[in-house]
């Protein structure tokens, strides 16, 4: 999300533009990745908390650094607060500016897991109670949120090491599309993406064939953007529902 247009660049040969790689926005380790098409004098960083306080404002010197360097860009919080948004302005040698706002906000919702019965992905009705509970932690933090933009519910199925990966994977996709369509037909109207990973993002690392309850599990993510999972290589495309209920 650009800021305000910057002044023009005098017929710069390169247009100065900052990218974000928004999978190495880490908000816990304050810290994110950015390339410029320009070598850069400073990035400023200004990080705002959900009740529009700012956490941090800090400017970092790249001078000497040559243009398409992957850039880290770090900040010292001065809370725990969550972070609802990053404001970059980055800096040419020649006085140029670009801005880029990033709303990194996101929620795992915690919830018990539903159990499905081996190798099915039909949700019994002793499950649903819990379902229910999810739909509702859902729906009240919609409310306090909805001044954020377009919200997606995602929906990620695991499984563990038990049987061939491949089964897994398939095994997954079917319970999270499960899970995705009973919040539709409940009345969600939010859009909801879904996607299997099979067993390769466990919680818990284990040797092929290990049953390990933990690593059974759906993930459900509130979020602006699609949620980054560590992977032993897969990467995710995700699903979507259509938006009536």
């Amino acid at each position: 999300m650009p800021l305000d247009d910057p002044p023009a660049q005098g017929g710069a040969e390169v247009p100065l533009k900052l990218e974000i790689d928004k999978s190495k926005v880490d908000l816990k380790g304050h810290k994110l990745e950015a390339r410029a098409t320009r070598e850069l004098s400073k990035i400023e960083i200004k990080v705002l908390g959900e009740s529009g306080a700012v956490l941090a404002q800090q400017e970092h010197g790249f001078a000497g650094t040559p243009a398409g360097t992957v850039l880290e860009v770090t900040w010292t919080p001065s809370s725990e607060e969550t972070v609802a948004r990053i404001e970059l302005i980055a800096r040419d040698l020649q006085r140029n500016w670009v801005g880029v706002a990033l709303i990194p906000w996101s929620v795992s919702i915690p919830h018990q897991d539903v159990n499905f019965k081996t190798g099915s992905a039909d949700i019994q009705d002793s499950e649903k109670a819990k379902l229910e509970a999810s739909y509702t932690k859902v729906t009240e933090i919609l409310s306090k949120h909805q001044d954020l933009g377009t919200i997606t519910l995602f929906i990620a199925g695991h499984t563990d090491t038990v049987g061939r990966s491949e089964d897994n994977l398939r095994l997954s996709l079917r319970r999270a599309q499960a899970i995705s369509a009973w919040f539709r037909k409940r009345g969600l109207t939010l859009p909801i993406a879904y996607e299997g990973f099979g067993e390769s993002s466990l919680l818990v690392k284990t040797a092929d064939n290990v049953d390990e309850a933990r690593n059974r599990r759906v993930d459900y993510i509130l979020s602006l953007d699609e949620p980054v999972f560590k992977t032993t290589g897969f990467k995710p495309s995700w699903k979507r529902l259509t938006t009536a209920p």
